[in-house]
């Protein structure tokens, strides 16, 4: 089954989902991620990042707002989290719950954020997946908002 053009996302509060939803002017998703630029070797030169992305009420991407979080593993996840509390605060009625977004992609720091349309099937002969950079969550048929690790 082909990949659709806007990809639901179930909302799982207490998981890698709990951030996602809608607002005035449209939904978003974030998270706090760590991510890694492409093809650094041994990890080098990555970090934790907050991230916020808005799309319209169609799922379109609008725009992402990625920063990058300095410090040092723990405090650095709870200083992004703060981050991304105080971005998540400032969108007009916002409501957690499921989204539907298409797929997109972005490169802040050398290092790949967004839902990106792959091929994963041994037999596949049309794109099958969605991966979220750098969150790695994957979405496939039966394109019901669940996703795999």
């Amino acid at each position: 089954m082909s990949v659709p053009e806007v990809i639901p996302i179930v909302h799982e509060p207490g998981y890698r989902t709990d951030t996602i939803g809608r607002f005035r002017g449209g939904q978003f998703f974030a998270s706090v991620t760590y991510a890694v630029p492409e093809g650094a070797v041994n990890r080098e030169g990555g970090g934790c990042f907050a991230v916020l992305h808005r799309f319209d009420d169609a799922g379109r991407h609008l725009d992402s707002r990625i920063e990058a979080v300095p410090g040092e593993v723990p405090g650095v996840a709870n200083a992004a989290a703060e981050l991304l509390g105080e971005w998540l605060a400032a969108l007009p009625e916002r409501e957690f719950g499921d989204i539907a977004v298409a797929p997109f992609a972005l490169h802040v720091d050398g290092c790949l954020f967004g839902l990106v349309v792959e091929r994963h099937g041994e037999d596949a002969t049309e794109d099958d997946w969605a991966e979220l950079y750098p969150d790695n969550l994957g979405f496939h048929a039966p394109w019901d908002g669940e996703y795999d690790t």
